[in-house]
């Protein structure tokens, strides 16, 4: 499998690398990237008005609606090329997820109201999905939203919310119809947080990040206009498949960029009897196994974007692309902290890494869990693609 790219993007794809470069704060082969979730959160937003004005942060946006209704293929590139080089400033949930959402099931009041701030860098968006007791079976929430005639009133609880911190707004699911089948009964609304009164707390994860939130509604009433499309047609609203693109390039970029400082590093540093670890045999055959895992998860993340490209929905090929995508993310950051040593675990600058290895591997854990668990892609694969028999449907014999 073999892709090759036209020349104007291969021209857009050095226009993107130089001004990145350009905009790194510090020498490239230095730069570990930020925290836009922590105290880096406004450098994010400096860098994301910048993509805004070059009308790179929503090229795949339809040009009715300002954007540049860029191929998949050159999405590819900017995701690529981003990831590559660790930059900050995409907005995966106002550009990515809400937008698209808007174009196809918003009212014109709506889009007119929404889209500009998104399209020009101006707000940050968070996502309600999940809940205490729903998860992977998201279709079972319950957070409670009531028609008061001239206002809705909201009641539960959403968590592991990305970003709620920082965002100003929260698109989210709700149960509208208590009786309905649980699929029929959800809606699909937007909410200011801080209007609303909606109780956003902090989750600190076990790296000592602050990312995810626990969002608490309390009695919150929003706007009749708040819902987004049809009553109790919020799981089919979220369910579309309205991304412009979906391949988990960002998956074997990063890695990448990884997989060529460890690279560097084995070069550079012997082992105890004063042999390169280049030369150690299981050093050597582990890293050729990792640039083969790196380069099949960005083949099949190409073959997802020619897909889509092609008018395809390419359901089986994004599920395989997560599983190798996350997995190779897990894979990687282990790698990174067994070369580190023990002395590779300190977050200390003399350490290898800065002990950035450790740290990774612990935040990635929740990478085969979290979209969609390694589970889940693994039963979509067997269903639909090779044709199984779903587990409710098997009949046990003794």
């Amino acid at each position: 499998m073999r892709y090759i790219f036209t020349q104007e993007d291969e021209k857009f794809r050095q226009e993107l690398r130089d001004w990145i470069r350009n905009e790194i704060p510090v020498n490239f082969e230095k730069w570990h990237g930020v925290n836009e979730a922590g105290e880096d959160f406004e450098y994010g937003l400096k860098i994301r008005r910048k993509l805004a004005k070059k009308g790179w942060l929503t090229m795949a946006w339809p040009k009715e609606y300002g954007g540049q209704g860029a191929s998949y293929m050159k999405q590819v590139i900017f995701n690529e090329e981003m990831s590559y080089h660790r930059m900050p400033g995409r907005d995966g949930f106002g550009a990515k997820m809400l937008g698209p959402t808007l174009m196809v099931h918003g009212t014109e009041e709506q889009k007119k109201r929404f889209l500009p701030p998104i399209a020009n860098g101006e707000v940050q968006w968070c996502q309600g999905y999940s809940e205490p007791d729903s998860g992977s079976d998201l279709a079972s929430l319950k957070l409670k939203v009531e028609d008061k005639k001239d206002h809705w009133l909201v009641n539960g609880t959403k968590v592991w919310t990305s970003m709620a911190h920082k965002a100003t707004w929260i698109f989210f699911l709700g149960r509208t119809d208590p009786v309905a089948p649980k699929h029929k009964g959800i809606s699909f609304f937007v909410a200011n947080i801080e209007d609303s009164g909606i109780e956003v707390q902090p989750i600190i994860n076990m790296v000592n990040e602050h990312y995810f939130n626990q969002v608490i509604f309390n009695n919150v009433k929003i706007p009749k206009d708040s819902l987004i499309g049809e009553l109790n047609r919020g799981w089919y609203i979220a369910a579309t498949l309205l991304d412009f693109e979906r391949s988990g390039v960002e998956y074997p970029s990063s890695a990448k960029r990884n997989f060529e400082e460890i690279i560097q590093f084995v070069k550079k540093n012997k082992n105890s009897s004063g042999v390169p670890l280049i030369q150690d045999p299981y050093i050597n055959k582990t890293l050729v196994d990792l640039d083969l895992d790196i380069e099949a998860a960005r083949l099949i993340a190409y073959e997802v974007a020619y897909l889509q490209s092609q008018g395809e929905i390419p359901s089986i090929e994004g599920s395989v692309a997560k599983i190798l995508g996350t997995t190779l993310t897990q894979k990687i950051a282990k790698i990174g902290t067994d070369f580190s040593g023990l002395y590779g675990q300190l977050t200390d600058s003399s350490a290898p890494f800065d002990g950035k290895y450790l740290k990774q591997q612990l935040h990635v854990t929740a990478f085969t869990i979290f979209a969609g668990t390694t589970e889940i892609q693994k039963n979509i694969i067997a269903t639909r693609g090779l044709g199984l028999p779903r587990e409710d449907k098997l009949t046990l014999k003794k």
